[in-house]
């Protein structure tokens, strides 16, 4: 009678270790566990403008050599996801179409932004609310008296971001699925510089807009009041030379709504500096101000009339100075926020 009772003992705690998880036990124990998991799923806004005063999506050139969806930005390789919870961050990089991630129990901030940047810089990521991108200096002087006290600055290039704030996330056994939706902070800019006469003398063309956004801030993309003069590189086309470049857009802008500055202030100016093939260098200055403040966050940008006389095309290089810097490469320079 006692082997028998000692037996069926036995029995008894060996179904209940093979039916319970214990800790200590089970080795897929993290697979039964509640955890905060959720799994992105990301979308891409690939949108290159923002129509404030107008809209190029509906009134396109057709005789334009871009198509409108030929500006339209590409999707990032990679997303970095912040969570925020008080003063703590828990930061992961995925890939660009989503995965799992942890984040914090409870009620909390989400940040994404893409990781795969060249220019951009960002600052302040030690919370959701002050997190913000600039750009890197360039060594350029500035072109224009107006804002001669401007940085003069690299393009971003491509950025997007979502933000959830207030998120509360409740531990369960099955992953949460988690649609993020990726928008653009960074926004085209087409220059067309086009041409009366003289493009025949004309080697080389680079380009400037002054008192443009110098930084973005990731939750909201809102643009704080600081301008810089965006430098960029131009080609040559048939009706004159061509830019295309990236933008915070203009400063003083909260997302979804724009009022442009008094009369007399937000002055925005276009420069065309050109080498002639006879080494002579040209400037050109434009007040593009009435184009930008219609087009706050990406457009097209037109001016007319450019002439290269023939006594400038056709003088020979002993006219240029040569102790002048010459066209030269740009030179990017880290500097501190």
């Amino acid at each position: 009678m006692k082997r028998s009772t000692l037996l069926l003992a036995l029995v008894a705690v060996s179904a209940s270790l093979m039916t319970s998880c214990r800790k200590e036990l089970c080795y897929d124990h993290d697979l039964h566990a509640q955890k905060s998991h959720i799994d992105i799923h990301t979308s891409w806004e690939q949108e290159w403008e923002r129509p404030y005063g107008f809209d190029w999506k509906n009134n396109w050139n057709s005789s334009f050599e871009y198509t409108y969806d030929a500006l339209r930005p590409a999707i990032s390789k990679g997303i970095r996801v912040n969570a925020y919870q008080g003063d703590a961050k828990r930061s992961t990089n995925i890939k660009a179409e989503g995965q799992r991630v942890v984040i914090f129990s409870g009620k909390q901030q989400l940040l994404f932004f893409n990781n795969d940047t060249e220019y951009i810089l960002i600052d302040g990521e030690d919370a959701a609310a002050s997190a913000s991108a600039t750009t890197r200096t360039r060594t350029r002087a500035s072109y224009f008296a107006d804002h001669k006290n401007e940085n003069t600055v690299n393009p971003p290039d491509m950025l997007y971001s979502a933000y959830y704030d207030g998120f509360e996330m409740i531990p369960q056994l099955k992953p949460l699925d988690f649609p993020v939706t990726m928008r653009p902070l960074t926004y085209t800019y087409w220059v067309r510089y086009e041409f009366e006469s003289g493009l025949q003398y004309v080697a080389l063309a680079r380009g400037a807009l002054s008192g443009m956004a110098k930084s973005v801030y990731l939750h909201n993309g809102a643009t704080p009041a600081d301008e810089a003069t965006l430098l960029y590189d131009a080609e040559l086309t048939a009706y004159g030379a061509s830019a295309r470049f990236m933008s915070f857009g203009v400063p003083g802008l909260t997302d979804g709504n724009y009022a442009p500055a008094a009369d007399g202030d937000g002055k925005f100016n276009l420069n065309l500096e050109v080498r002639l093939k006879n080494g002579k260098m040209l400037s050109y200055d434009f007040d593009v101000t009435d184009q930008v403040k219609q087009q706050p966050r990406g457009g097209v940008i037109t001016v007319t009339g450019i002439v290269v006389s023939d006594e400038d095309g056709l003088e020979g290089s002993g006219g240029f100075n040569p102790d002048v810097d010459g066209w030269g490469d740009y030179e990017d320079i880290e500097m501190p926020f």
